[in-house]
């Protein structure tokens, strides 16, 4: 039987994913800042470079960021919540039966 998962609780739930989208809205920031930085920097470097390879350096380094924000927010909100202790996972292990 599969243990029940504290994030059933809607209190429990509602708290977890406040901290969760306050966690995505610091790395927002912290995104912006670090893209506004990175194309400044290459901006006073380089001066025969095309506007296309800001878009696409500006682009890149934000959706990196964002999307390794989103899946490490999703690992704590899972392992903060106790979400994967309840997890049945009695398997058997290689080379037993």
């Amino acid at each position: 039987m599969v243990g029940k998962s504290p994030l059933d609780d809607p209190e429990n739930a509602a708290f977890a994913w406040a901290r969760y989208r306050r966690l995505m809205r610091f790395m927002f920031l912290a995104t912006v800042g670090v893209v506004v930085i990175a194309l400044a920097l290459l901006y006073t470097n380089n001066n025969d470079v095309s506007p296309h390879f800001f878009i696409a350096v500006g682009l890149g380094i934000g959706f990196s960021m964002m999307l390794m924000s989103a899946l490490m927010g999703l690992v704590f909100l899972s392992n903060g919540t106790g979400h994967d202790d309840s997890v049945d996972n009695r398997l058997p292990r290689n080379g037993e039966d």
